[in-house]
């Protein structure tokens, strides 16, 4: 907390008595709607009330509150990445990922948490992970207050097989190899890593489907026999456990669709059939491009060894619009695409998230609005809490932002970290406002 920012769970110290309200603020509810001018009342870590101007007053309790006056800034729910990996570590390659021991990696792992949450992400889905327990053992810090970050469903190393993506050579990046999945060959070998990654406590299991070009399997192939991808399917379901899959190929998307796997990465070829079958199920699937990793793979690794012009950064345009236009044909039919841009690589480092809102206004051809809503609404819904999380609604949870600007005009707002005045999460304030912002007050009477 800064130096200027008002304590605000000072005073009796009965914090989930308080109520801090928010006045003077433009509501951008993430309902669609255009931002409205209004007041709203945090209790606990829920919303209490959402009041528009005009529409009465508040009147505080006995025991105290805090008045956020907001200056005719922007209140809009925290933003959510779909396609979250808090265990890649910001570094130049993809091998010292691996290779970082694990009392360093989980160090890595609360920075990379505290980095994403100060950007204004306070939620996000766990995409993979690079060690075994790395995901659980965050989430669950996270969760019992032992350090900052965003709220976070945890996934285990991905499921690749032999020489797949996750258990393959990096011939354009010298001298390094990935070895991130837990690699098996046959449907037995399925079973078995499925039921282990359950007993280490994850929320989600993710199988590599497609391959990837940087590894050179080259994206449009497909990874595992259909039995294998059905057993895999199938141990998840068996448990309540989510399926997620690294899918590219126009293949594995269909693998992704026939076996129910949730949460399709990538999905950059697409055809007709495959558009029909994903439209035919577009309730039971959310997709996240993951754009950030294929525009600066392709056009700034350069200094990382993965230089414009050459064979691999080419193969990296042409999936780049291929899934531009995939993407686009999704949202014209109704398909939910969110954001997650594979951040945590030098290139697309962890903290510039937010970028994801401009690709999908200025490629997928979202509204603001549009981008914004696939970045906290159903954000929402694929962290599974679609009926309390991603929107300012009374009885939704307290994770807010509060935005000097008006990102429903311009999504690049959200990038400036200085503009996001406060970031609030569960109730309480990660990022305060400075004190000219803030007054404590009890048992007085505020009109709207």
């Amino acid at each position: 907390m800064a130096d200027n920012a008002y304590n605000w769970n000072g005073g009796n110290g009965n914090d989930q008595a308080r109520e801090t309200v928010f006045t003077n603020v433009r509501i951008l509810d993430a309902s669609g709607d255009p931002p409205y001018d209004g007041e709203v009342t945090v209790a606990g870590n829920r919303i209490k009330s959402v009041t528009r101007s005009g529409s009465g007053g508040y009147h505080w309790g006995g025991n105290g509150g805090t008045r956020i006056d907001g200056r005719g800034m922007t209140l809009m729910p925290g933003l959510i990445d779909s396609h979250l990996h808090l265990s890649w570590n910001n570094a130049p390659g993809i091998n010292p990922i691996q290779m970082m021991p694990v009392e360093e990696h989980v160090i890595n792992c609360v920075e990379m948490a505290k980095v994403v949450l100060d950007a204004g992400f306070t939620a996000g889905r766990g995409a993979a992970a690079a060690k075994e327990r790395l995901d659980v053992v965050i989430r669950d810090a996270i969760n019992a207050g032992k350090c900052p970050g965003p709220r976070y469903t945890a996934a285990g190393p991905e499921i690749t097989c032999v020489g797949g993506l996750g258990d393959a050579s990096l011939p354009h990046i010298p001298h390094e190899g990935l070895n991130l999945g837990i690699v098996v060959s046959g449907p037995e070998e399925v079973r078995r890593t499925v039921r282990r990654l359950i007993k280490w406590g994850v929320d989600t299991i993710k199988i590599n489907l497609s391959g990837e070009e940087i590894t050179g399997m080259p994206a449009e192939s497909i990874q595992f026999s259909e039995e294998e991808v059905a057993m895999c399917a199938s141990e998840a379901k068996r448990r309540g456990i989510k399926l997620a899959a690294h899918a590219r190929s126009i293949g594995s998307i269909r693998q992704c669709v026939e076996h129910g796997i949730d949460f399709i990465y990538h999905a950059s070829f697409t055809d007709e059939e495959t558009l029909d079958m994903l439209e035919a199920n577009k309730e039971k699937h959310f997709v996240a491009p993951g754009l950030a990793w294929l525009v600066n793979t392709a056009r700034n690794a350069g200094d990382y060894g993965i230089k414009p012009g050459t064979p691999i950064t080419e193969a990296y345009e042409r999936e780049l619009a291929a899934a531009v236009d995939s993407m686009q044909k999704m949202h014209k039919r109704g398909i939910r695409v969110l954001i997650g841009g594979d951040y945590g690589f030098a290139w697309t480092p962890h903290g510039t998230n937010a970028k994801d809102l401009e690709y999908f206004v200025d490629m997928v051809g979202m509204t603001p609005m549009e981008a914004i809503i696939a970045a906290t609404r159903l954000g929402g819904e694929i962290m599974e809490m679609g009926d309390e999380l991603g929107m300012i609604r009374e009885g939704y949870l307290a994770d807010m932002l509060l935005v000097d600007g008006d990102p429903s005009r311009d999504v690049r707002v959200l990038q400036d970290h200085d503009r996001i005045i406060a970031i609030m999460k569960d109730g309480k304030f990660h990022k305060a406002p400075a004190a000219d912002h803030a007054m404590a007050s009890w048992g007085q009477r505020y009109g709207t």
